[in-house]
């Protein structure tokens, strides 16, 4: 007579199957984005100053008239609009997910978030304050902020508390959950096949050099035109990108990487906001990076896969 076995706990099951997935998660290039901590009072003055006019020179724009919280962080225009309707030079990247970017901007020369908050303010393009010291002299003036910085820092109304406090709100801005994000954890139902067929695909070609981690971009410098030059005349487009900063002749085209996470809400593409269309986003890249060829089943593939990377937007920010 043969030993009968006990069957296997639930809990065990489970166990198992977790693990699993932990270790098939762990072996692949893009990873869930984690939910970032930051403090809820200092966020909550960053927010309202986010929204507020009078963080720019003339009271006609604030950040969020650029990066609209309903439009996954961005205004789709090619180039956005500042004080005094100056044209910006480049496309504005979405404001979503931005606390995961390893450097801030196209070209990288903002390397935090508070940096980029002090550089946006006082920037002619954009917010055309004159200085931090006028910036804090008038947000000093607002009773409600008065208030705001005195219990949420020691020292009160600061340029560096300012920079902060809307760092702060930035780091609650990234959006967590996403389709791919549950498919990575081990819910093999949460996307298509035809989506993983297009992760497959991303991967085969390449994509993946450049697009991963929790971003899947925004960690690294890559020049435009690897493999296949670009005709930048015809571009229409003088940008040397990232030579303006460091004046290295390596440097020249050379831009940060974009974040894909929302990629297919947040056209139009590239630093000069030149084209319009996620399929000839895609096609181009793959043929000025990669070199390659992609068949028209392969770019549906792969922006079915893209469309599985957006996470849930804060409640109340929903288009």
């Amino acid at each position: 007579m043969g030993i009968m076995m006990p069957p296997a706990n639930s809990w065990l099951v489970g166990l198992l199957s977790l693990l699993l997935g932990a270790t098939v998660m762990a072996q692949e290039p893009i990873k869930p984005i984690p939910i970032i901590a930051f403090d809820k009072d200092k966020a909550y003055l960053g927010e309202q100053l986010f929204s507020d006019v009078r963080l720019s020179k003339d009271d006609s724009i604030s950040c969020a008239s650029c990066h609209k919280l309903d439009q996954y962080g961005v205004d789709n225009e090619s180039q956005s609009v500042g004080v005094n309707g100056t044209k910006t030079k480049r496309n504005t990247p979405t404001i979503y997910n931005a606390a995961l970017n390893l450097f801030q901007l196209w070209d990288g020369r903002e390397r935090n978030l508070e940096s980029r908050v002090k550089s946006a303010v006082i920037s002619p393009a954009l917010m055309g304050m004159e200085s931090w010291d006028k910036t804090v002299a008038k947000l000093s003036a607002i009773e409600a902020y008065q208030t705001g910085f005195s219990n949420a820092y020691s020292d009160g109304i600061t340029a560096e508390n300012v920079q902060h406090a809307m760092a702060e709100y930035q780091q609650s801005l990234v959006l967590v959950n996403s389709p791919f994000d549950q498919y990575l954890r081990g819910n093999e139902n949460a996307i298509s096949d035809l989506a993983k067929q297009g992760y497959q695909l991303f991967k085969d070609h390449g994509c993946i050099s450049c697009h991963q981690g929790a971003n899947v971009g925004g960690n690294l410098f890559q020049k435009m035109g690897v493999l296949e030059k670009i005709d930048w005349k015809k571009w229409n487009d003088n940008d040397l990108g990232r030579h303006h900063i460091t004046g290295k002749e390596w440097d020249k085209h050379v831009f940060k990487v974009p974040s894909l996470r929302l990629a297919v809400k947040t056209a139009p593409y590239f630093h000069n906001g030149s084209v319009d269309s996620l399929d000839v986003a895609i096609y181009r890249m793959i043929n000025y990076q990669l070199g390659r060829e992609v068949l028209e089943e392969d770019k549906n593939a792969i922006i079915a896969f893209l469309e599985t990377l957006p996470g849930e937007l804060p409640q109340g920010d929903e288009q």
